[in-house]
């Protein structure tokens, strides 16, 4: 972590350190938020995309590290706790789950006239 005392430069480390985490649990370990593991390993890509959704929003410039830790905290129990009380179908964060609820398209028709 960077021991700066710019505010700026405090909130890198863990978004460092989160930027670097290569698995779900490493996300959950580095934010000290509990799971159960055997529902993180079922709807792991979901919470992960879901906390991104979340942080985009969110703006750390100027925050100390201590509340980029807590904000991340706070996204990452948020999205957790949307698979929890519900299904990745219910959720639907990727575009494959989208499409398969989205409204049929009509066919093309090409008349065999237009054919020639």
């Amino acid at each position: 972590m960077s021991s700066s005392p710019e505010a700026g430069n405090a909130a890198v480390g863990m978004l460092e350190q989160l930027n670097k985490a290569s698995c779900a649990e490493d996300f959950f370990a580095l934010l000290g938020v509990d799971y159960d593991p055997k529902h993180v390993n079922v709807v792991r890509l979901h919470i992960l995309r879901r906390m991104g959704q979340y942080l985009v929003s969110e703006d750390f410039a100027g925050l100390s590290d201590a509340m980029v830790t807590e904000r991340c905290k706070a996204v990452l129990e948020q999205a957790y706790a949307d698979f929890v009380t519900s299904s990745p179908l219910d959720q639907r964060v990727f575009k494959v789950l989208k499409d398969a609820v989205a409204p049929p398209k009509p066919p093309v028709f090409v008349s065999l006239t237009t054919l020639k």
